[in-house]
């Protein structure tokens, strides 16, 4: 797993489970991806009772100023804006009886809407 930008230097960026990482995977190549090259996008958005949402996208290349992570395969893509508000999370794939998909857990929150699907940091 690399944790650095394209140019080498470190950065505080995204974990990724293993699970999350299969999942994603499995997800881009059913698509048709080259998952040597596309990604999976994690950013930041306005938006949500808290202010703060998480999107997530398959991207076939990254954008010239992303952090560029590899974790378990999985090319990770997040842009210089989303890094200041989920620097540090750990991007996770929950399979059960209640609730199955990507879930972000990050330690820069400071209070999440009831549902959980929005932020504030």
């Amino acid at each position: 797993m690399s944790t650095s930008t394209a140019d080498g230097s470190p950065e505080e960026a995204v974990e990724v489970t293993e699970q999350a990482a299969e999942k994603a995977l499995a997800l881009m190549q059913g698509e048709g991806m080259d998952t040597d090259v596309g990604g999976l996008r994690l950013f930041v958005q306005q938006g949500g009772c808290a202010g703060l949402s998480y999107g997530m996208r398959f991207d076939d290349e990254p954008e010239d100023d992303d952090t560029i992570t590899v974790h378990h395969g999985l090319r990770v893509f997040v842009d210089p804006s989303s890094l200041n508000y989920i620097g540090g999370s750990s991007l996770q794939y929950e399979d059960g009886l209640q609730a199955e998909g990507f879930h972000v857990e990050n330690p820069n929150v400071v209070s999440e809407c009831g549902c959980g699907e929005s932020f504030r940091t």
